[in-house]
């Protein structure tokens, strides 16, 4: 019996080893994973969404630390010396739609890298940045016209214009 018991404590300690061990593999804070978006993992959850700003997203994870909730994207790439600002901005998006969705501001976010790890504070300043790049962004497609310069159906379909072109095919 005392063996047995034994044996089970050592495979509790053998697994619990091997989960932070991948949970740190994949990027991720320590804390509760209580959204992800790896097919992976089981069921793929539905998009975080604000009607407010028009504005969806699917992060990688999210990760509930203490009473925070922390996004974290993970990038295929090799690191660059500095995250790319397209992925600050999508990373920022993210951390918008946890404030929005759950009521809790994130005080940063994670953007994984093969190679590297960056932690990006959410401040206000990038916050006031990302809703001025949104604003662009509408009135860019409210002006939007755009000329298809192919006969392609499956590649309208995948065009991030379609939903405003009055030239998309099928």
């Amino acid at each position: 019996m005392i063996s047995g018991a034994l044996l089970l404590l050592v495979l509790a300690v053998v697994l619990l080893w091997l989960s932070t061990r991948q949970q740190k593999g994949a990027g991720l804070p320590g804390g509760r994973l209580i959204y992800t978006d790896s097919g992976a993992w089981g069921r793929v959850e539905k998009p975080l969404f604000t009607a407010e700003l028009g504005l969806t997203g699917k992060p990688d994870y999210l990760v509930k630390a203490g009473g925070s909730i922390v996004p974290v994207e993970v990038k295929s790439g090799r690191a660059p010396a500095a995250p790319y600002d397209s992925h600050i901005y999508q990373l920022a998006a993210y951390c918008l739609l946890v404030e929005r969705v759950y009521g809790k501001r994130p005080p940063y976010g994670i953007i994984h890298y093969s190679s590297r790890d960056f932690a990006v504070d959410y401040t206000t300043q990038l916050e006031s940045a990302l809703l001025d790049e949104l604003a662009a962004i509408r009135l860019d497609e409210s002006k939007a016209h755009v000329s298809r310069s192919h006969e392609e159906a499956a590649r309208c379909r995948r065009c991030g214009f379609q939903l405003v072109c009055d030239q998309r095919l099928g």
